[in-house]
């Protein structure tokens, strides 16, 4: 990398910035503990303040973690007052406590650093930090106010930030989300809109043995119920139906009255969104004397790639080139974001901009230390530049 060509001086320190994702890796925080999410929530809480940036923290529902805002000052953009930038990260991981000590001790191998929530996505929400604090050692100024959001519950689907993102994003010019980078050096501009849907049928109970006959087997019905859900993914067509959890009966030797499933639907537009939407909750009884109930819906819209979002793409790839390396992107993914809310409302949204790496939600999750400087780099002069 042409680190001599960079426009930020002192340069970018690797190892400082290694340092500073490990203090928040070492925090473990499963989006369902909000005492151990609010440990980390007060941990970067601390370092914006030391930035001097303006700071508003709403406390969690629903068992969930804490919102924190941190915007950076009057004066501190040369455009003033007006629509900025929205980074956006998310402080829960899937891990439980204790995988630190486990599976996941935080330890470097060659290239490799691991650790719970390291790469999805601790590593991305540091460097957006950092970045900031790259261009204040410097005295530099960014030419849009910057408003950082950091999530408690991302990983479940923001449940309870939502409509706190949507509402920030209306208010602002764009959307930088610092989730994973991707197979080196990729960013998302597109990402499939992700459903879910409860499946529960109801039978009638009887004994296995003697009066068989007399029961509606909820299980059977729900078999067939998967496979036609299952039946319905087309690749073709970039949909994907899964059947993920499945619980039901009471005993062996009962025919079961009850049976529920959950399910995850993933589809690349609006127009599958609603299409798919449409047949899960129309879904009627297959086999006789059974009932079918269907609820949910889609959690996260279609992050369509638009020519706002292609725009921010190219400025991104400009700045790539300043330290001589050429950036792609993954023109759809199947997982979703807070991107998608953003990228939904019609925000130019550039998303994976964080660390590259690979083993989201695995016990191999790690990121790539030499992926650091020039993440961080780019983080920084979007922030820098964005106008």
């Amino acid at each position: 990398m042409a680190t001599d060509k960079m426009k930020n001086e002192p340069k970018i320190d690797a190892d400082e910035v290694l340092g500073g994702i490990v203090e928040w890796v070492s925090i473990e925080s499963p989006s369902h503990d909000a005492k151990s999410v609010n440990k980390v929530v007060d941990h970067v809480e601390g370092q914006f303040r030391d930035l001097g940036l303006k700071l508003e923290r709403t406390p969690g529902v629903d068992g969930f973690g804490d919102i924190l805002e941190c915007k950076t000052q009057p004066g501190w953009n040369e455009a003033g007052e007006g629509k900025g930038i929205l980074v956006l990260a998310h402080l829960d991981t899937v891990h439980p406590i204790g995988m630190i000590e486990k599976e996941l001790k935080v330890r470097r191998e060659g290239d490799s650093i691991f650790g719970p929530g390291i790469y999805d996505m601790k590593a991305g929400g540091y460097i957006a930090y950092y970045a900031l604090r790259h261009l204040i050692r410097q005295g530099k100024k960014t030419k849009l106010p910057v408003t950082f959001m950091f999530i408690p519950e991302e990983e479940v689907g923001s449940p309870t930030s939502r409509a706190r993102i949507e509402k920030a994003a209306r208010g602002h010019k764009y959307a930088l989300v610092m989730e994973p980078g991707r197979d080196g050096d990729k960013v998302v501009t597109s990402r499939k809109g992700v459903g879910r849907f409860g499946l529960t049928v109801k039978g009638r109970a009887s004994h296995a043995g003697v009066r068989h006959e007399d029961g509606r087997s909820a299980i059977l019905e729900m078999a067939r119920q998967i496979v036609r859900i299952e039946g319905k993914t087309d690749y073709a067509r970039g949909i994907t139906c899964n059947v993920g959890l499945i619980s039901g009966g009471t005993g062996v030797n009962v025919v079961s009255a009850e049976c529920k499933a959950e399910i995850d639907l993933r589809v690349p537009s609006q127009q599958l969104a609603e299409e798919m939407t449409h047949w899960f909750l129309g879904l009627e009884a297959i086999g006789p004397d059974v009932e079918v109930t269907v609820e949910g819906g889609m959690n996260r819209p279609p992050y369509q790639k638009d020519a706002g979002i292609a725009d921010l793409f190219g400025k991104a790839q400009a700045i790539y080139r300043e330290i001589g390396k050429e950036l792609a992107d993954v023109p759809l993914t199947g997982g979703g974001s807070d991107g998608n809310f953003t990228a939904a409302l019609g925000i130019p949204t550039l998303d994976g901009l964080g660390a590259d790496g690979k083993g989201a939600h695995a016990a191999n999750e790690q990121i790539y230390y030499s992926s650091l400087v020039p993440r961080t780099y780019l983080c920084t002069r979007l922030l820098e530049t964005l106008e």
